[in-house]
């Protein structure tokens, strides 16, 4: 057992295997994180929204489930491939400020972007699409000096103190709307949410 163990303590630490050893890090941990975080949301649903036998409903968890954390773990994996491959074929030898955005880009397409638009995906597109306009907002207030795009102080309080009121606003305002005057466009689960409030 010894043997076994010092072999694979060798590997873990010879910086050949570096590259491989974060790809399966990268999806073991996008694994994880989609467990963690789909779990107890589809618990909470399924039973709140959905009638049927308990088994049905295990089985509606377990899917999203599983879902979420195979999503999240290919994305993790999509990502970090480009992101080695992007940083060994650089001229640099180095990291470049447009591997992170392209390797998102590759990666959200593949995983996120094409086939079939489960409402898990759209899901977690829609939760990223809100947390980077947020950041975005956030980002636009900041100095230049801090890595914004250098808004003038007046400007910069402007939509420091209206980003987030604007943002709530706008969204509950067409939310509504849509469910009002075209439901059958809204995903399954916010349909369902909207009506029983």
């Amino acid at each position: 057992m010894d043997a076994v163990k010092d072999t694979v303590n060798k590997i873990i630490l010879d910086s050949q295997y570096a590259d491989y050893l974060a790809l399966i890090k990268a999806a073991r941990n996008g694994a994880v994180y989609g467990a963690k975080v789909r779990f107890p949301h589809a618990l909470v649903m399924v039973f709140l929204f959905r009638s049927g036998p308990l088994r049905e409903k295990l089985a509606l968890i377990f899917k999203a489930t599983r879902t979420h954390a195979r999503n999240l773990a290919k994305f993790a994996v999509a990502y970090k491939s480009t992101i080695i491959l992007l940083h060994r074929a650089s001229p640099s030898g180095k990291e470049e400020s447009f591997h992170t955005f392209l390797a998102g880009l590759i990666g959200g397409y593949l995983v996120f972007g094409r086939g079939i638009q489960s409402s898990v995906n759209q899901q977690i597109v829609i939760y990223v699409f809100a947390r980077v306009v947020l950041a975005l907002a956030k980002l636009s207030i900041q100095k230049r000096s801090e890595g914004g795009v250098g808004l003038g102080w007046e400007m910069r309080e402007k939509v420091q103190r209206n980003a987030w009121p604007v943002f709530a606003s706008l969204s509950w305002a067409m939310v509504m709307w849509v469910f009002r005057w075209y439901p059958e466009t809204i995903q399954p689960s916010l349909r369902s949410s909207m009506k029983y409030m």
